[in-house]
């Protein structure tokens, strides 16, 4: 978002005032964009998240800067605040940021009957909407956008291209759905009889709460009874697998190609590192961050740190895992420990039966 027309063209110090912050240099400064402070061109807002960036702040081409401190050296002005990265996403999205126009409901598409949508929709050509479908205000459905039958979405949520939410399912209030997203799809549930795998049918729903983020290619599945349910604030990465009657707490993290196995219950604020697998039928704490690439098999108590296969304390973790380019050398120290102690066994057998000189 680097370049931006230079009819939204902003005083620093309308920017400083808004967030609260506290201006050094030349207030009536325009900035027309914002970028990062590598790719900052001439009139840009860029920010300087600590001391550690200043080398690259100074070599910025950057008009304006977001900082923690006042920096004498960067002689250009900033806009000083206590949370540069939180008060710059602030101001993206107050100023540089393309307010919503509603679009209003393409006629090219398939609705049901018993239809309720809220004021100032967007919804595009080529969404399918099933029966009883309840709709609330200034709602984006993109195309290829399905909702079926007594779905609901809530107040200013964005479901982009290909989102799929099935029967029953409900979305909260400003909720991000990003592409190929599946709500609702049956969870994984068999049973063995006589040889075959005989299907359980899944009853249940799921419940997305409100300011909840779901990328690319995530599957939420159905509950085989009640709900799965994703709480309020949560965010999750691209191809995320969450299964049946898995709750996953309030401002929770998961990150890409996560899978979690039915009926785990993961508490508010856990981060689940890229690539983690959580068995079924867990209890995993609140503020549990768990490794990238970890596997989780029993449950967690809240406020600690694991990592590894299987998932242990973290500091353990790193120590076992320092280990293991050593293990070959380990081994063979092993060995030839092992050959001393044979050798010197077989030399103190061979000790004790000598026989006794004749006198």
């Amino acid at each position: 978002m680097s370049r931006q027309q230079e009819s939204r063209a902003i005083r620093l110090d309308q920017i400083s005032t808004a967030v609260g912050g506290q201006i050094f240099g030349a207030g009536d400064t325009l900035v027309s964009g914002v970028s990062s402070l590598e790719e900052a061109c001439p009139g840009d807002l860029a920010y300087v998240e600590g001391d550690r960036f200043l080398k690259s702040a100074l070599g910025s081409k950057a008009t304006a800067f977001v900082a923690a401190r006042h920096h004498p050296d960067l002689a250009r002005p900033q806009v000083v605040v206590p949370n540069p990265k939180y008060t710059f996403a602030c101001i993206v999205q107050r100023f540089f940021t393309s307010p919503y126009h509603a679009r209003g409901v393409a006629e090219q598409g398939a609705r049901g009957t018993g239809l309720e949508i809220g004021p100032e929709p967007s919804i595009w050509p080529f969404v399918t909407l099933g029966e009883r479908v309840r709709i609330g205000a200034r709602v984006t459905l993109y195309p290829g956008v399905f909702l079926g039958d007594d779905a609901e979405v809530g107040d200013d949520s964005i479901l982009y291209p290909n989102v799929t939410v099935m029967n029953r399912c409900t979305i909260g209030s400003r909720v991000t759905i990003h592409s190929g997203t599946v709500i609702g799809s049956d969870g994984f549930g068999y049973v063995q009889h006589e040889g075959r795998h005989h299907k359980i049918p899944q009853l249940g729903t799921v419940v997305i709460e409100d300011d909840v983020e779901l990328g690319a290619n995530v599957t939420v599945d159905r509950a085989t009874f009640g709900r799965t349910l994703v709480k309020r604030g949560t965010k999750v990465d691209n191809l995320v697998q969450i299964a049946h009657n898995v709750t996953i707490g309030e401002n929770s993290i998961l990150v890409a190609q996560v899978g979690i196995a039915g009926s785990t219950t993961l508490g508010d604020y856990v981060v689940v590192g890229g690539q983690a697998g959580l068995a079924d039928h867990l209890v995993i704490g609140d503020r549990v961050m768990i490794g990238a690439r970890s596997g989780v098999h029993r449950s967690l108590a809240g406020d600690q740190i694991v990592s590894g296969v299987p998932a242990m304390p973290h500091e353990i973790a790193i120590k076992a895992q320092a280990l293991i380019s050593r293990l070959p050398d380990l081994r063979q120290q092993v060995r030839d420990l092992e050959q001393r102690v044979r050798t010197i066994e077989s030399r103190t057998q061979r000790g004790h039966k000598r026989p006794r000189s004749r006198k």
